[in-house]
């Protein structure tokens, strides 16, 4: 059975037992977290679409940890004026272990 959910602005496709990297949720690890909008449910040859959401679909993962993401260097530059930039990024996320999809 998959299922795909919608969290952090982002849409997942997730079956029971995936692991994945998320936006940061403000939760603790070892929390469990529940997702309710959930776009679609795929069981095998039945297949259930919502308008928007899946009426009494729900997916619960249980949260692993937070942390943040390799550093991502953004540099601005400007030819011939002296102008330089140099920035680093690291995005946080919260990485889940997907429990159970009730539909």
């Amino acid at each position: 059975m998959h299922a795909i959910i919608e969290t952090g602005g982002k849409q997942y496709k997730v079956a029971e037992g995936d692991t994945l990297f998320i936006e940061k949720l403000p939760v603790e690890a070892g929390d469990t977290v529940t997702f309710d909008k959930v776009l679609a449910v795929l069981d095998g040859d039945k297949t259930t679409f919502g308008a928007p959401v899946v009426d009494g679909a729900k997916v619960t993962a249980s949260v692993v940890k937070n942390g943040k993401g390799k550093k991502v260097i953004v540099f601005k530059y400007k030819p011939k004026k002296g102008y330089r930039r140099k920035q680093g990024h690291r995005q946080p996320y919260t990485k889940v272990t997907i429990g159970k999809i009730e539909a």
